[in-house]
């Protein structure tokens, strides 16, 4: 059994289902009717992206768990997800920001992984770039309307992304268990989804009148197990459930 797999497995599981409970967060509460379907939608394919991931730590792990198991009953210290995706919405810009800088990474990820030599992993990528396509999109169009529209809206972007900024860098400091996999060759070397990401992320900042931060110190931590405050209520909704009625089916 692949332990560095399995870690990196539950780590895109982690950062897809937290993010999408964050999205989820705003049903009901969007700016418009619209966004607020879109956005609800987006949250929904960050939870099923997170399902696939988990069944194949399943399969891999064979004890007799499933993935509603490793979504609703682990502790805190065991999820493995991005600092970012726990971040609270705080405001539209936020969520907003927060949105594109991790599509903008999920896209060169995905497409790298698309061609991974484990075969399993290759299906799941290539079945969620195409979602990720579609909403590296909506987050790119928001970036601009809110950058190149209003000084109000240009403000609070720009504050939003000035302060997760400091969140980005965990993405390209890899684990130890991400450097035994870019060694079996297994997913892409952290130096490349950098370019690619840097790539996006300039271009976009050039449409939207948006000053790219200075890079600095970095909060790391989540692929490690360690977390911010956030997570902990994150997780205190989301396991209710299963945890006050164990085997809950739906």
């Amino acid at each position: 059994m692949n332990e560095a797999l399995i870690k990196y497995l539950l780590s895109l599981g982690d950062t897809s289902l937290i993010l999408g409970q964050r999205l989820g967060e705003w049903c009901g509460h969007g700016p418009v009717l619209e966004q607020d379907i879109a956005m609800t939608n987006i949250s929904l394919d960050y939870i099923g992206r997170a399902r696939l991931f988990y069944q194949y730590v399943c399969e891999l792990q064979n004890d007799g768990q499933n993935e509603d198991q490793i979504a609703f009953m682990r502790e805190e210290e065991d999820y493995l997800n991005l600092l970012l995706a726990e971040y609270p919405n705080k405001d539209f810009a936020y969520t907003i920001a927060r949105q594109f800088f991790l599509d903008s990474y999920f896209v060169p990820l995905f497409e790298k992984l698309s061609s991974s030599s484990d075969e399993r992993l290759s299906q799941i990528a290539a079945k969620s770039l195409k979602e990720s396509h579609y909403h590296f999109r909506w987050s790119s169009e928001w970036m601009v309307r809110l950058g190149d529209g209003t000084e109000e809206s240009n403000r609070r972007i720009q504050e939003a992304v000035q302060h997760l900024w400091e969140y980005t860098g965990e993405m390209f400091q890899y684990a130890s268990y991400e450097n035994d996999l870019t060694q079996q060759s297994l997913i892409p070397a952290a130096e490349i989804l950098k370019e690619a990401w840097a790539f996006h992320i300039q271009r976009v900042f050039s449409e939207s009148r948006i000053n790219r931060p200075s890079d600095g110190w970095w909060q790391t931590g989540g692929k490690s197990g360690r977390h911010t405050e956030h997570l902990g209520y994150i997780l205190s909704d989301m396991q209710y459930m299963q945890r006050v009625h164990p085997g809950l089916d739906w």
